[in-house]
C-alpha cells in the first residue's frame, strides 16, 4: 500500500464538502441514527371508543419513573417484555384508577429504540381519560404528537421511510389485498430494493470521485470508469422496469377507480345499488335523475374499488344536466375501469347487427383514442342490463355472436331487478380488478407511493445526465450520479456523504 498523502485527504474533504454543498443534497431526510428527543411522551395506542382492553404507550428516558409511579413498583422493574398484573394508581392522589397489565421495554429493544412502557387497561372512556390525565400530571412527561412514536422509531434506525409508509398503509388497510401489500412493504422488501440501488450508486459515485482526484497519480486501476458505465446502465434498466408497473401498487393502495357510464335510463343507478347492496342512488323512470357523481367504496374479491355512478350521457338544454354530463365524461377519462351500461331492449333484434350497434355506442361514451381509451380497451366492460326483458333465444344468439367479435370488450348480460347474470358479471369484474392491481405477494415489490415514482423518475433523468457528460466533463457526470443518489435517499431517508467516503477508502488501496 502507498503511504497516506495530502492528496488523499484533499480528495476526501473535497468529496464531503461537494456533497454537502450540492443543492441536491439540501432537504435530505434525517440520517439513520439521530439524537432522540429528550422528552418522554405518552398516548393511547389502541383505538378510541369502548373496548375490552386499551393500550397506553409511554416512550422516553422517564419511562421507568412513570412505570414505578403508576404501577407502585418500589423495587426492580419487571423483566423486559413480561406482562405483570398491577394496581394502576394516580401518582398524585394515590387513587386507584384501574387494575391492568404493565410491560417494560428496555431500549434499544423497543419500537422506538428508547426505554418504553405500556399499560393495558380496561377500555372504558372514563378509565382511559383518568390514566391519561394521571400521566399528564407527571413532570417531564407530555402527550405525543401525531405519528411521534413512529418518527422516533425512524430516528433510531428501527424503520426506514418505506417501512414507515408501509406501517401507515397497514393501519389504514380495508381489504385483504391492501393488507398483504402493506405488510410486505412494512417487512422492508421495498426498502431493501431501494437500499441496494443506493449502495450501487454510492459505489459508482465513489469510483468516479476517486478517478477525478487520483487518476493523474496513477493510483486508480484501469477500467474503473468502464465499470461505472456498465453499472449505471444496469441501474437505469432496473429502475425503468420498476416504473413500468402500470401503477398497480398505487392503485391497490388507493382503490381502483371504476366508473359506471352510459345513456340515460340504461340502469346505471340500479347497477350501483345492486353492487353496493343498498339504495345509494335514486332510481327513477324519469330520464336524467342522476346529475352529480355518486360514489361508494367496495371490497371486490379483496381488492379496493371506488365505484362512481354518473349522469346519463345525452344532449340537454338544462344547464345543470349539461354540467353533470361534463363531469361524467371527465370521470370516464380518469377511470381505471369503465362499466358501459346498455339497455338490452334497445339492441337490434338481429344478433349479427349487435356488434356494430355496440361499437357505435361505445364511441359516444368513451373518450377519443388520443385520450388512451378505445372500445377494445382492457379497461372497459359492457353491461347489457335489463336482460330479463329480452327473449331467451335472442339473448343466447346475441351472446354467441359477441363471443366471436374480438374487437369488443367483454359483454355481460345482467338484470339488476332479478339479479340474473350477477354472479357471472361479478366474476368478470373481479378478474379485471385483480389484473389492474396485480398480486401483491408475487414478483418484485410494487411502487405504492406517488412520491416514490416522482423521485425514481428524477433518478433516471439524473443518470441520463451522467451519460450526457461522461466524455465531456466528468465532474458534471458525477453530479448526475449524485443527484440520482439523492433522490433515492429521499425515498429511503438514508444517504450521507460519509458513506461515499467509506467506499473510497475501502475500494481503493490509497494510503492506509
Amino acid at each position: 500500500m502507498l503511504p497516506c498523502s495530502w492528496g488523499l485527504w484533499r480528495s476526501a474533504i473535497h468529496t464531503l464538502k461537494t456533497f454537502r454543498a450540492s443543492p441536491s443534497a439540501r432537504g435530505l431526510c434525517i440520517p439513520t441514527r439521530a439524537v432522540c428527543d429528550a422528552e418522554t411522551i405518552f398516548a393511547l395506542s389502541s383505538g378510541h371508543g369502548r373496548c375490552g382492553v386499551a393500550v397506553v404507550r409511554v416512550s422516553g428516558p422517564a419511562s421507568s419513573m412513570v412505570l414505578r409511579n403508576m404501577a407502585g413498583l418500589t423495587q426492580a422493574l419487571p423483566p423486559p417484555r413480561t406482562a405483570l398484573l398491577r394496581r394502576i394508581t394516580d401518582p398524585q392522589s394515590k387513587e386507584l384508577l384501574d387494575r391492568g397489565l404493565v410491560l417494560w421495554f428496555k431500549g434499544p429493544h423497543s419500537f422506538t429504540g428508547e426505554d418504553s412502557a405500556e399499560f393495558h387497561i380496561h377500555g372504558g372512556p372514563a378509565v382511559i381519560t383518568a390514566v391519561l390525565q394521571a400521566l399528564g400530571s407527571l413532570e417531564g412527561v407530555r402527550p405525543a404528537e401525531a405519528g411521534e412514536f413512529t418518527r422516533r422509531a425512524f430516528h433510531a434506525g428501527k424503520l426506514g421511510l418505506t417501512e414507515v409508509e408501509g406501517l401507515g398503509d397497514l393501519i389504514h388497510a380495508e381489504t385483504e389485498a391492501q393488507r398483504r401489500q402493506a405488510l410486505r412493504q412494512m417487512d422492508g422488501e421495498l426498502g431493501r430494493l431501494y437500499q441496494d440501488w443506493s449502495y450501487r450508486l454510492k459505489r459508482c459515485l465513489a469510483h468516479v470521485e476517486a478517478f477525478i482526484d487520483f487518476s493523474e497519480d496513477e493510483l486508480i486501476e484501469d477500467g474503473v470508469l468502464n465499470q461505472v458505465d456498465s453499472s449505471v446502465r444496469q441501474l437505469e434498466t432496473e429502475i425503468e422496469r420498476h416504473l413500468k408497473d402500470e401503477r398497480r401498487g398505487e392503485r391497490l393502495r388507493t382503490g381502483v377507480q371504476v366508473v359506471i357510464a352510459g345513456a340515460t335510463n340504461a340502469g346505471k343507478s340500479s347497477l350501483l345499488n345492486t353492487l353496493c347492496q343498498r339504495p345509494a342512488a335514486i332510481v327513477s323512470p324519469i330520464a336524467g335523475t342522476t346529475r352529480d357523481i355518486v360514489e361508494t367504496s367496495l371490497d371486490i374479491g379483496g381488492f379496493p374499488v371506488l365505484l362512481s355512478d354518473t349522469a346519463g350521457l345525452r344532449d340537454s338544454s338544462d344547464s345543470v344536466e349539461r354540467e353533470g354530463v361534463r363531469r361524467a365524461r371527465q370521470r370516464v377519462e380518469q377511470a381505471d375501469l369503465t362499466l358501459v351500461v346498455v339497455d338490452s331492449t334497445q339492441l337490434p333484434p338481429d344478433p349479427q347487427l349487435v356488434a356494430a350497434f355496440l361499437q357505435e355506442h361505445l364511441s359516444t361514451v368513451l373518450p377519443s383514442p388520443e385520450a388512451g381509451m378505445t372500445a377494445a380497451s382492457d379497461r372497459v366492460l359492457l353491461v347489457l342490463n335489463k336482460s330479463d326483458l329480452v327473449p331467451e333465444e335472442q339473448r343466447e344468439r346475441t351472446e354467441g355472436e359477441l363471443r366471436e367479435r374480438p374487437g369488443l370488450p367483454p359483454a355481460c348480460f345482467l338484470s339488476c331487478s332479478t339479479s340474473t347474470g350477477l354472479e357471472d358479471f361479478l366474476t368478470v369484474l373481479q378478474s379485471r380488478v385483480k389484473t389492474l392491481c396485480g398480486d401483491p405477494l408475487s414478483g418484485a415489490p410494487s411502487l405504492t407511493q406517488a412520491r416514490h415514482r416522482a423521485h425514481l423518475q428524477q433518478s433516471v433523468q439524473a443518470l441520463n445526465q451522467y451519460h450526457q457528460y461522461r466524455d465531456q466533463d466528468l465532474a458534471l457526470a458525477a453530479e448526475g450520479v449524485r443527484l440520482a443518489l439523492t433522490h433515492l435517499g429521499r425515498i429511503t431517508g438514508r444517504v450521507g456523504a460519509e458513506e461515499i467516503l467509506d467506499i473510497i477508502f475501502r475500494d481503493f488501496c490509497i494510503g492506509k
